[in-house]
């Protein structure tokens, strides 16, 4: 048991385990990051009263720092977008991708760090998606990991070289928006060899086989039905109510 548990936090060392969530059919988590993904095209006011809600219910499943954690990774972006679109277009238009951006790390952080991969290319196996696509996302799902541990990497070359990545002020934040983004082309290369490696491993081993099937089947509990059922209630109340 504390061998697997080790195992398990090894491959994706980001998840939540005495989060609510944790043992919440990951078909129901799809359905809850999906109607919340589907909340980014609300007006402005809308967007940020649910965003009030959304952060309350990530609190209660102690998901609340995971949420913060996939935001603060996206801060160069938030503060990129959030100075052109100001300048360029308006402040309100800045404030509204920023708020946007926030919710998808939030809807993403939902089901990052509450399902591992075997669990979500279980949950899209028994949503009938054919093994080959399923197991894929899977993979790319697992690959998220390899990704940030590539790019920490190819930053601490970069730093052992003698380049900063100090910010002093909007000049050098610019410089660093443009370092970063030369550092995340290799890291995604990398991994994305990578991922191909074990993808060819995998369908040499008969992985993609048009009989396999699920090894463990999925049943929906009566709390999965709340969840998903708050989730689309909730979508419908915000999109009809206030329409």
């Amino acid at each position: 048991m504390l061998r697997g548990d080790f195992l398990r936090r090894s491959l994706q060392p980001g998840l939540v385990e005495n989060s609510p969530l944790r043992r919440t059919d990951p078909r129901a988590k799809l359905v809850m990051a999906l109607c919340g993904s589907l909340m980014v095209t609300l007006p402005v006011e809308r967007l940020a009263l649910f965003i009030i809600l959304y952060a309350a219910f990530l609190a209660w499943a102690r998901l609340l720092p995971a949420a913060a954690r996939q935001a603060w990774r996206l801060r160069w972006l938030l503060i990129t977008l959030f100075v052109l679109d100001a300048v360029i277009i308006s402040l309100e238009l800045a404030i509204a991708v920023s708020l946007r951006l926030l919710l998808l790390a939030g809807t993403f952080s939902l089901l990052v760090a509450t399902t591992t991969p075997s669990e979500l290319s279980l949950a899209l196996e028994s949503l009938r998606l054919p093994y080959r696509y399923a197991f894929s996302l899977g993979l790319a799902f697992r690959s998220l990991g390899l990704l940030e541990d590539e790019w920490r990497a190819i930053q601490e070359a970069q730093r052992s070289r003698g380049i900063s990545f100090a910010v002093k002020d909007w000049k050098e934040t610019m410089r660093q928006v443009r370092r970063l983004t030369a550092l995340t082309v290799p890291a995604i290369v990398l991994t994305t060899r990578r991922a191909w490696s074990i993808t060819e491993a995998a369908y040499a081993r008969g992985f993609d086989s048009p009989r396999r099937r699920p090894y463990q089947p999925l049943v929906l509990s009566y709390q999965d039905w709340l969840y998903m059922a708050g989730a689309v209630i909730i979508t419908i109340i915000f999109y009809w109510r206030w329409s």
